[in-house]
């Protein structure tokens, strides 16, 4: 369990970080017509990671309750 809250701790705010500046880069990109293929990887990458450590920590905290 602790795994999974030092990951929602520490890993989820720098990972957010990356979805964001991931985000912003494919708009403009898309804006000008420009290939977005690298970051559209990075941001699902983080998101799915993000996503997937929060379900994670709280399923591992719904097991310590039990």
């Amino acid at each position: 369990m602790n795994i999974f809250m030092s990951i929602n701790i520490y890993l989820v705010p720098i990972l957010a970080i990356v979805f964001c500046l991931n985000l912003v880069e494919v708009i403009k990109k898309v804006k000008v017509g420009e290939s977005t293929s690298k970051n559209t990887f990075w941001l699902t990458l983080s998101f799915t990671i993000i996503v997937w450590s929060i379900a994670m920590g709280a399923a591992a905290a719904m097991a310590a309750r039990m």
